[in-house]
C-alpha cells in the first residue's frame, strides 16, 4: 500500500505532499526532509528505490523515486508482503509512477516546477484519479487525461480567470454615456475620462 506521495525540487522545496497514513505536521516536515537527503546523495546511475528512513518507518518501508529535470518523484510504499510481493510492489509503482508523470506532462504540455505551483487543484485531481487512500485506482493514463478533460469546462480557470471574466464582461456592458460635467448648485465639476478600454 502506499504510505506517502512526495514531490520536491532539487532544493528539497515540497511541491506536493500527500501522506495517506497520519503523521503530526512536524513529523511529516523531518519526514520530507530526511527523505530529501536520502534520495538527493544517490547517484543517477544507482536503482531507483532504497529503504526509507529512520522516521517513515526504515525497513518496513520502501522509497521508489524518479528524478525528472528539476523534480523528485517519491512513493513511499510498506514492505509488509513476501519478497516477491515487494518486487511485484516496486514494478507496479514504478509503472505508476511513469503514469503519474507522463499524465502531468500531458496534461501541462511539458510539465515543470512551476505547474505544479501555479495549478496544484489540477494537479492534486490528477494524483486522485492515480491513487485514493493510498491503494491505486486508475493506471490507463489516457482514461486519467479524459476524466482530467471532463472536469475542464466546470472548473477551468477557477479563481485565476475570475479577473479576466470580469474585464471581458465589462467590455460587454452597454453602460450609458458618463456625464463630463458634473452641476451641484454653485460647484461645477469637471469628469475625466476614465476608460481602460
Amino acid at each position: 500500500m502506499i504510505k506517502a506521495i512526495l514531490i520536491f525540487n532539487n532544493h528539497g522545496k515540497p511541491r506536493l505532499i500527500r501522506f495517506y497514513q497520519y503523521f503530526a505536521e512536524d513529523m511529516q516536515q523531518q519526514i520530507i526532509r530526511e527523505t530529501f537527503h536520502l534520495v538527493s546523495k544517490r547517484d543517477d546511475n544507482v536503482c531507483n528505490f532504497l529503504e526509507g528512513g529512520s522516521l517513515i518507518g526504515g525497513s518496513d518501508y520502501k522509497l521508489i523515486y524518479r528524478h525528472y529535470a528539476t523534480l523528485y518523484f517519491v512513493f513511499c510504499v510498506d514492505s509488509s508482503e513476501s519478497e516477491l510481493g515487494i518486487l511485484d510492489l516496486i514494478q507496479v509503482t514504478f509503472s505508476l509512477l511513469q503514469v503519474f508523470v507522463e499524465t502531468l506532462d500531458k496534461c501541462f504540455e511539458n510539465v515543470c516546477e512551476l505547474d505544479l505551483i501555479f495549478h496544484m487543484d489540477k494537479v492534486h485531481y490528477i494524483l486522485q484519479e492515480v491513487v485514493m487512500g493510498g491503494m491505486v485506482l486508475e493506471t490507463n493514463m489516457n482514461e486519467i487525461v479524459a476524466q482530467v478533460e471532463v472536469q475542464k469546462p466546470h472548473g477551468e480557470g477557477g479563481l485565476s480567470a475570475a479577473p479576466a471574466r470580469a474585464v471581458s464582461a465589462v467590455k460587454n456592458m452597454n453602460l450609458p454615456e458618463i456625464p463630463r460635467n458634473i452641476n451641484i448648485g454653485d460647484i461645477n465639476i469637471k469628469v475625466p475620462s476614465l476608460s481602460p478600454f
